[in-house]
């Protein structure tokens, strides 16, 4: 048995914590109300849902920071629809992340969101100027009123009052809007205009199907509105130095807000900690602060013992740094940091100095019924399940700049980052480079303290040379961080025009027999596959749950076969193969509209395809038997079984299997074939030809150190299937964003998949909560399954019950409790 490439997960650094401000207001014409409230957030690795404690005051915590999710007002812009003035009655309450428009989970109309759009939102005066010390917040000693937008899909005014604050263009990044001056002690009104029309603005050109993949307009990422002294930190960049020798530490870069400056002397510390022990500290005099930005670098040493972060040991601390100035308030920067060296070379990717095969997924951030809108929970779902369920040590961002909710569990869980900045074929004219080159830093500048992402996309995906944008994008890049390599992916092997530091080529390669297979790597040049399989293979393909077994099996093995294939040279740094999950896209196959080149499908369910990642593991942490077939016998189905040569993944020394009770053969690992022996836990290869029509079970023992490990069985009668509902997570909370996913299937008596289930799915929800998604669901067309997601409502809890109803399968019900956000109103 091969040895595997790692221990087990560990957590690291533990659950991070931040404490942040809440602001809630009732939504509706009237909404001036401007409720105020305190929330101490802990982000767990292991389960995303937050964990809300009652209020934390941290003294060196004087920013004031509030969720601006709720108490919005939404519909298509109209003359007069972003001044003051204007009746709100045609408008809708809406919470973000939202889009502007509903959708299934195909056949998505770009006309449906190519409009012009405003979100309006009301704020109180009187008790935003009592934060700012009763004053407007103009001068030295006085308070600044930020708000910040993680994302607004395509370009964004933002307006108070009837008069203009500030522009966006670009839906990927995010970017502040400050009213300190604008605010009047009564009611105020926000109102952010978007344009959500298909514009040239990178990625695309001004038709949709220049990318691939859709681009839903709204208000789609978090907004939040902080209250910061008049001279404030406006960024720290971690940026971690000799990681690998005991005289380590860490660069401290400040960029200082001076706002009115004044003369003022200053004063930076910073603290790393562990938790609640401080590791190393420093305290910094600066000249006195002055108008404008000024940066400033800390070096912070004494870490030598700080643990290293990886893959297998995902080790975050906490640092903290303190602007004070005298007779003003302080303003502090929490952030986690991971210490590692991740270095491409020539022979292979080298991570803490040691060899890594990189093994991972490409990933869309787009979801069905809600196009890029999902908060936080649903956002970490996918690093977990890419990390924790298909053994992924690396992503890849395609194809632009995705939610730092999702970035946040990659830190977290040990997830490897590949980032890019928004592009995809096409390249426009110079106002268009102009706002790569601003994509690029704005990028950069978010993530660059991130430990988890180890290289930048600075170069569009799949596009030809362009010298001079590109020379643009890496100075870019490395101006602001010098610690990782630029790269860009290729879609033909050659090097004209190409000068990144990693070469990254999309290999859809077949041999001669039509297996998957890959180029041999350029020498010379650090070599990483950034995309194989696809649905390329053959083309066009896709892989639906309605498809053909063999098909679907299929998908497995040219995962498998690439991803041998990458293993079996040490000058390949490893390979991300796509993709992840479904997407839609104007280029979707058979119809529908979406792209079925995931392994997992777009409501994130495992497909056969999935089972070589799910199966790479140590059995020692977790065995796995996962058929890559259907046990389904019988008329319409495989009355024959699956065949003599029915894949089965695993990561077991042998298994054992039975058919109706009776010994049917054994099975060992594959170490010797030729397409699958330099996989740590290939599959293995039964023969399941069966010729009896008593509807055997099937069972399949999985054996690791000559002990039972795992066991699986399968019914073939059709007379136990049934419908099963699961929920992601059993708890949410009160904030009218928070969701869950609520998975429904046709299951065999085991709860394993069946294929051939006909008609609707109709769903019924009692309590404070309300579904996302298609009811009744086309569970026939989609293929026994399907998906919605439970959402919560602002300000009600308690338990949520769902009830799923199929004609033929019966009813399943589950529970989802919905508890307060840990509220405590301010005046």
């Amino acid at each position: 048995m091969r040895s595997p490439r790692s221990g087990p997960p560990s957590a690291g650094g533990g659950p991070a914590r931040r404490t942040v401000l809440v602001a809630g207001l009732a939504a509706g014409a009237a909404g001036a109300g401007f409720a105020l409230t305190e929330l101490a957030t802990h982000h767990n690795a292991e389960n995303d849902a937050p964990d809300v404690s009652p209020p934390v005051v941290h003294p060196v915590a004087s920013t004031r920071e509030y969720d601006l999710n709720t108490g919005w007002l939404f519909g298509k812009f109209t003359p007069g629809s972003d001044q003051p003035s204007f009746a709100e009655n045609t408008l809708a309450p809406v919470t973000l992340p939202h889009c502007v428009t509903e959708l299934s989970w195909q056949h998505w109309d770009p006309r449906s969101w190519e409009d012009v759009w405003v979100y309006r939102r009301h704020l109180d005066g009187a008790g935003l100027l009592g934060e700012l010390g009763g004053g407007r917040g103009d001068g030295p000693g006085g308070r600044r009123v930020l708000v910040d937008f993680d994302g607004v899909m395509v370009t964004a005014t933002v307006m108070l009052n009837g008069t203009v604050i500030t522009s966006h263009q670009g839906g990927y990044l995010p970017f502040t809007a400050e009213l300190t001056g604008h605010l009047t002690s009564g009611d105020n009104v926000l109102a952010v205009v978007v344009d959500a029309r298909c514009i040239p603005i990178p990625p695309t050109s001004s038709r949709p199907e220049s990318v691939d993949f859709y681009q839903p307009g709204g208000i789609y990422r978090d907004v939040r509105l902080r209250v910061v002294p008049d001279a404030y930190l406006s960024d720290v960049y971690a940026r971690p130095v000799d990681v690998l020798s005991a005289s380590r530490r860490v660069d401290v870069q400040c960029t200082i807000n001076g706002g009115h400056g004044g003369g003022r002397a200053a004063r930076l510390a910073t603290v790393l900690t562990d938790h609640e022990r401080v590791i190393a500290s420093v305290t910094q005099t600066l000249p006195p602060v002055a108008a404008g930005e000024t940066v400033t670098t800390v070096p912070l040493a004494g870490l030598a013992d700080v643990e290293l972060w990886s893959p297998d040991q995902p080790r975050l601390y906490d640092l903290t740094t303190t602007l004070t100035v005298p007779g003003a308030a302080s303003h502090a920067v929490r952030q986690r940091i991971g210490f590692r060296q991740a270095e491409f070379r020539e022979d292979g990717f080298f991570l803490n100095g040691k060899r890594l095969k990189i093994f991972g997924l490409d990933r869309h951030q787009l979801y069905p019924y809600t196009g890029m809108a999902m908060p936080a929970r649903v956002q970490r779902r996918d690093a977990e399940i890419l990390r924790k369920d298909f053994n992924c040590n690396m992503v890849r961002c395609s194809h632009y700049t995705q939610s730092p909710h999702f970035l946040d569990a990659c830190d977290e869980l040990g997830l490897m980052v590949w980032e890019e900045t928004p592009g995809w074929h096409h390249v426009g004219g110079p106002a268009w480079r102009d706002l790569v080159v601003q994509d690029v830093q704005t990028m950069v500048t978010r993530d660059r303290s991130r430990p988890s992402v180890i290289i930048w996309g600075t170069r569009l995906n799949e596009t030809r040379a362009h010298p001079g944008l590109y020379a643009r994008t890496r100075a870019a890049a490395r101006r602001l961080d010098g610690t990782r390599p630029s790269s860009g992916a290729m879609y033909t092997q050659h090097q004209a025009g190409w000068d990144e530091d990693v070469y990254a080529f999309n290999d859809y390669h077949r041999d001669e027999a039509g297996n998957a297979s890959l180029r041999p790597p350029l020498a010379g040049v650090p070599y990483l596959v950034t995309e194989a399989v696809g649905v390329e293979m053959p083309h066009p393909h896709r892989y639906r749950w309605t498809d053909p077994p063999a098909r679907l099996a299929q998908q497995a093995v040219f995962h498998a076969q690439v991803h041998d294939v990458a293993q079996s040279d040490p000058r390949y740094a490893g390979l991300l193969a796509w993709a992840a999950f479904d997407y839609s896209s104007p280029f979707g196959n058979y119809g529908e509209g979406v792209k079925w080149a995931g392994v997992a499908d777009g409501f994130r369910v495992s497909k056969p395809g999935a089972a070589i990642y799910l199966s790479q593991v140590d059995p020692r942490v977790r065995p796995v038997v996962v058929p890559v077939f259907f046990w389904e016998l019988g008329a319409g189905a495989s009355p024959g079984g699956p065949g003599p040569d029915a894949l089965l993944a695993n990561n077991c020394e042998a298994v054992e299997v039975f058919v109706g009770g009776s010994h049917a053969g054994s099975g060992q690992p594959m170490l010797d074939a030729e397409l699958y022996g330099h996989l740590d836990y290939p599959p293995m290869l039964l023969d399941l030809r069966v010729d009896r029509d008593d509807h055997p079970e099937l069972r399949i023992e999985g054996y690791v150190d000559g002990a039972l490990a795992s066991m699986i069985r399968m019914s073939s009668n059709p007379a136990g299937d049934h419908l099963a509902l699961t929920a992601d997570d059993l708890e949410i909370v009160d904030d009218g964003a928070d969701a869950t996913r609520l998975v429904f299937r046709a299951v065999d008596a085991y709860g394993n998949q069946r294929r051939y289930a006909t008609g609707d799915v109709f769903l019924g929800i009692d309590g404070p909560g309300e579904l996302v998604g298609d009811n009744p669901f086309a569970f026939g067309a989609y293929g026994g399954l399907g998906a919605v997601w439970l959402r919560s409502q602002a300000g009600r809890t308690g338990l949520v019950t769902v009830i799923a109803e199929h004609p033929q399968l019966g009813r399943a019900r589950v529970q989802v409790n919905v508890r307060r956000a840990g509220r405590a109103r301010l005046d």
